[in-house]
């Protein structure tokens, strides 16, 4: 028989601030769920009315405009926010692989590799990371124009992902994960027969695998908020993302408050998808799933 966990102050205490916080954190996404779909009534308050917290009437009003103007993507028409919803899961996504498959592999060979400037190399990774972005934003902005990136829609998205897979904080965490592979492994696998991707992909990727999954989501959540590279790179409304595409409904005299929490809500689902795939991986163990007896 199971014995009946007892109820300590302490227990009751974390339990009221754990609740507390939750309902912090969570208030702003009700705030914008339920924004989208109140009338223009309930959300611009009057002198000595009452905020409302609750929906007089619920309406999706607000959604109708924001999808009403349409655009064409591979043939097929849809409305334009969809299209900037596409491509900031495109450039996330795309920038998410290539980050996580870039810096896992720099990671282990800085960590289990011996060369000559591996220290030099690494430093500069470490240097680079109290780097702000806005000192290498026109730097950026030259060499993709230099390239021709700019010119085109797909162009200019590629113009963002590709200085995000350079992305510092990627290869130092990485380099952390691998430095807990055991060399014995590695040398076993050579005496097998083992190449090096092989060693890579069947010993060390098993152990660094969670790290791979925590950065998954710092590298997908890193690309879906950077509002000033794609607010310099994507200059067409097409190639837009749909944090620009919202800031594209602001105006200095007015704001269409009910429209702009629409888009918000719209631009919440892929971020909260993401984190529960891969909010296991906050958690597992380093080693988990290593070795098998």
């Amino acid at each position: 028989m199971l014995k009946k966990k007892s109820m300590t102050p302490y227990t009751i205490l974390s339990a009221v601030i754990l609740a507390a916080l939750a309902v912090f954190f969570l208030f702003p996404l009700y705030w914008i769920v339920t924004g989208s779909v109140k009338e223009k009534s309930d959300i611009i308050i009057k002198s000595g009315e009452m905020v409302k917290w609750i929906p007089t009437r619920i309406t999706w009003d607000n959604y109708q405009r924001l999808f009403k103007t349409g655009t064409e993507l591979f043939g097929i028409q849809m409305p334009m926010a969809i299209r900037w919803l596409f491509n900031s899961v495109f450039i996330s996504v795309v920038a998410m692989g290539l980050t996580c498959a870039t810096s896992s592999l720099a990671g282990y060979v800085l960590a289990k590799k011996r060369f000559w400037g591996k220290g030099l190399i690494f430093g500069l990774f470490v240097c680079a990371m109290a780097l702000p972005k806005q000192v290498i934003l026109i730097p950026l902005m030259s060499e993709m124009s230099s390239l021709g990136l700019l010119k085109s829609v797909w162009g200019s998205m590629f113009a963002v992902i590709f200085p995000v897979v350079g992305w510092p904080f990627g290869v130092f965490l990485m380099k952390q994960f691998s430095e807990n592979i055991p060399s014995s492994l590695l040398e076993a696998a050579r005496i097998d027969g083992a190449g090096e991707l092989r060693t890579f992909l069947e010993v060390a990727f098993p152990i660094i695998k969670p790290g791979f999954g925590a950065l998954a989501i710092f590298t997908f959540i890193n690309s879906w908020n950077e509002y000033p590279l794609q607010l310099v790179m994507l200059t067409q409304n097409e190639a837009k993302t749909i944090s620009l595409g919202i800031a594209s409904k602001l105006s200095e005299m007015s704001n269409d408050f009910g429209l702009i929490m629409a888009g918000a809500a719209l631009a919440a689902v892929p971020i909260i998808i993401v984190f529960l795939c891969f909010q296991k991986y906050f958690t597992q163990g380093i080693t988990m799933g290593a070795v098998k007896g």
